[in-house]
């Protein structure tokens, strides 16, 4: 229960190590903590966490003999190889298994998904792009997954076919790491501020000390109207400002429901009162903090993937299922975030709303036609 009543913590951004342990002990700490960002670190959680993760899948398919070996030379083996592993002897081949490369795969995912993050970002956010291009592309922020996954996804694909890797297994037990690096990713965007969030909830308002408050319909309206510089600038006019009206049920928080990312790490929003440091702003109307709820909707998706990792007859069908439930949550959590919107007429889609229908689609019909026998499964194992 403290995670959800201890609004101290819970209301506050922390960019960096420096602004999280000044937090915590009301004391200065020094500066060049401030190198380490709270986005990178989830981030780096994230990757570790889904490479133990893909690696004991790797393992577990391996024992089901779904996975065959690609025979290298001794001098060209020995890389991926521990001591423990090392066989020697007269043959002048060693076999590599898929887990015998995590580590390649993931530097190969890492790079691809920065790339392809980076790259998707400019073109959802092309105006703000070609106005400083080179600081878009350096700055630690500006990331959309789902570009990341698509590049990543096609290094890896040549890879496998390089190195004679089953892909259809391969895709297999990476699903559930996926799901789950993802909502390890998305704390990252809700505990630095990142942008990534909701629309603004018409119910509440900020206060000049970052705490929030109940709002008449009154209130709400002159906030937007004090604030007109910054809703203009972000949306073209206080009319355009996209708000629904909720109020926290009784005996659940308000952060829940209405967040306004106080200290956010882009100094979104307007100034704090009495704040001195980096990350002096805060949101004007607090927003749905839709970067904490995809982190535990992702998490409990990632239960369901690993609770399913066994129980697929058929090869490919569990990533069939991750493409589902990842198109089916993005779709819906966009109809409540701040994102642009492309004009097609009489549809305006986002960036996002068009991949995640496409990887429904596919994963709906690789669910509904993939029969391909070669690749039924061996349910009998043991999970």
């Amino acid at each position: 229960m403290f995670i959800f009543y201890s609004a101290d913590f819970i209301l506050n951004m922390y960019p960096d190590l420096q602004f999280l342990l000044e937090h915590i002990f009301k004391t200065h700490v020094p500066s060049f903590l401030g190198i380490f960002k709270t986005f990178g670190f989830f981030v780096a959680l994230a990757f570790l966490t889904a490479a133990y993760l893909f690696k004991k899948e790797l393992l577990r398919k391996k024992g089901l003999k779904l996975f065959q070996p690609e025979l290298l030379p001794i001098d060209k083996a020995k890389k991926y190889l521990s001591k423990e592993e090392f066989a020697g002897g007269e043959s002048p081949f060693e076999p590599i298994y898929p887990h015998q490369r995590i580590g390649e795969i993931i530097m190969l995912a890492a790079i691809g998904g920065l790339i392809g993050a980076k790259i998707f970002n400019a073109l959802e956010t092309w105006n703000e792009f070609v106005q400083d291009p080179l600081s878009s592309l350096f700055s630690g922020s500006g990331l959309t997954f789902y570009g990341g996954l698509i590049v990543a996804s096609s290094l890896i694909f040549y890879y496998c076919r390089k190195h004679k890797i089953n892909f259809i297994h391969f895709c297999d037990a990476i699903a559930p790491a996926l799901m789950l690096a993802y909502s390890i990713g998305r704390l990252g965007c809700h505990f630095s501020g990142d942008g990534d969030w909701g629309i603004f909830n018409s119910a509440y308002i900020s206060m000049p000390d970052s705490s929030l408050k109940v709002a008449t319909s009154q209130e709400y309206n002159d906030v937007i109207l004090n604030s007109a510089n910054y809703f203009a600038t972000n949306f073209g006019s206080t009319s355009s400002v996209p708000f629904t009206h909720i109020k926290a049920p009784i005996g659940l928080p308000d952060w829940l429901f209405a967040m306004n990312f106080n200290h956010n790490v882009n100094n979104e929003g307007i100034p704090i009162i009495n704040c001195t440091g980096n990350y002096c702003h805060m949101l004007p109307v607090p927003v749905l903090p839709t970067s904490f709820y995809e982190a535990v909707i992702c998490l409990v998706l990632f239960v369901l993937l690993w609770s399913f990792r066994s129980k697929m007859k058929y090869g490919l069908h569990l990533f069939g299922l991750y493409l589902v439930l990842n198109g089916l949550e993005r779709f819906l959590i966009e109809k409540i975030k701040v994102n642009y919107h492309y004009d097609w007429g009489f549809i305006h889609p986002a960036q996002s709303e068009i991949i995640s229908v496409i990887l429904f689609l596919t994963g709906s019909l690789i669910l509904l036609f993939y029969r391909n026998n070669k690749y039924i499964l061996n349910q009998a194992a043991g999970t």
